[in-house]
């Protein structure tokens, strides 16, 4: 079996594209590199991202576009008009790592759907994006052989909002990597110290876009810091889009000196911020899975997150899960895990135990299953 990936958006800068997708996307070639040394892969990627970048065995063969595809604008044409000629003749199946496969694709398809934001929430997409989201999906979806879902959430989005029989779409979760993990006192102390962080602080991650309500985190904070106004409020994470309101909510709650935007945080840094973080709040409105939950309970710090869409399946009850709408809810669970050591030391312990749940390994052995059973179903059909 000769399997062709899509993974342009495999990144390799320090921007918000090294995120969500671009980890799956990572993870997933790296598992299946160790589970899989049978079948042949061709790895499409974004310019610079060559085989000695990816580290990948011999039957992993790495080919980097001549152009920055990880830009949509030049993604989008290499998907839908350079790929079919690609493929045809060359590979047995095509595996599109970001909801969308060639339309007019020579091979069987599987794609991966990580969220259907961009229909349940188009106000916080720039419309050409959710155009081409919208429709490519929905036609890569119906023509698919295969989908993956990254949680039993999204297969239920996609089943219902495109149609999809369930038995066409297999849940294939996300984990964490190795290094989000716990770490010593005198680790996590020499990191506040390095980077001067204070003893206690609320932390979030994430890109700053719409969807990730940060307004509301930071009306809820506004409520908090009148009674602690010893622990800030650090926000990390890249500039995605329409972040502008957030900046303006800031300055209208007059929290310029209580909240620091520390950027982008390497990823090598990202577990010690974690683990050095008092509580997590990721109060999204809408996740596919939800990463920065799931890795800091594998860092050993409580998380608060919102009560909808994945986070629930993802973080079950091991955190605190309120109303992304109602501030003064995420205000007192903040309240309840800076003033509850009890709480929080229980909250603790049973994050590290859901976060072990999550594998990788599992999710490329799944994914591998799927490819084969594709294959088995293109050498004999129904």
């Amino acid at each position: 079996m000769h399997v062709a990936i899509n993974a342009h958006l495999l990144a390799h800068t320090t921007s918000f594209r090294r995120a969500g997708v671009s980890h799956y996307i990572e993870q997933v070639l790296l598992h299946l590199a160790q589970i899989d040394h049978e079948n042949r892969y061709t790895i499409y990627t974004t310019r610079g991202l060559d085989q000695a970048a990816l580290g990948l065995p011999p039957n992993f063969v790495v080919k980097p576009s001549r152009l920055p595809t990880i830009n949509p604008r030049i993604r989008i044409p290499w998907e839908q008009g350079i790929a079919p000629f690609l493929l045809r003749g060359k590979v047995d199946l095509y595996h599109g790592c970001l909801n969308v496969a060639p339309l007019l694709s020579p091979v069987p398809t599987v794609i991966t759907i990580h969220d259907l934001a961009f229909i349940r929430f188009p106000q916080t997409f720039r419309a050409y994006n959710r155009i081409y989201l919208d429709l490519a999906t929905r036609l890569s979806a119906r023509r698919a052989s295969r989908i993956l879902a990254v949680s039993e959430h999204t297969k239920r989005e996609v089943a219902g909002l495109f149609g999809i029989p369930p038995e066409r779409i297999v849940v294939t979760p996300n984990a964490t990597r190795s290094h989000f993990r716990p770490f010593a006192a005198d680790i996590i102390d020499q990191f506040r110290a390095r980077k001067g962080l204070p003893a206690r602080f609320i932390l979030y991650v994430g890109t700053l876009e719409p969807r990730k309500n940060l307004t509301t985190l930071l009306e809820a904070f506004a409520l908090v810091s009148r009674r602690v106004p010893s622990v800030p409020l650090l926000i990390g994470g890249g500039k995605g889009w329409m972040y502008q309101p957030i900046f303006a909510r800031l300055e209208q709650l007059n929290l310029q000196d209580r909240v620091k935007f520390v950027g982008y945080i390497p990823e090598e840094e990202l577990p010690l911020w974690y683990a050095a973080a008092t509580i997590f709040v990721f109060p999204s409105i809408y996740e596919g899975f939800g990463m920065p939950p799931l890795e800091a309970m594998a860092c050993g710090t409580p998380v608060i997150t919102s009560n909808t869409s994945s986070l629930p399946e993802v973080v079950g009850d091991a955190g605190l899960m309120v109303d992304p709408a109602a501030p003064t809810a995420l205000a007192d669970a903040m309240m309840q895990l800076l003033t509850d050591a009890d709480l929080h030391a229980a909250l603790r312990q049973r994050g590290l135990e859901r976060a072990r749940r999550f594998s990788w390994t599992e999710t490329a052995a799944k994914t591998l299953a799927v490819y084969r059973e594709v294959s088995a179903e293109m050498a004999y059909p129904r």
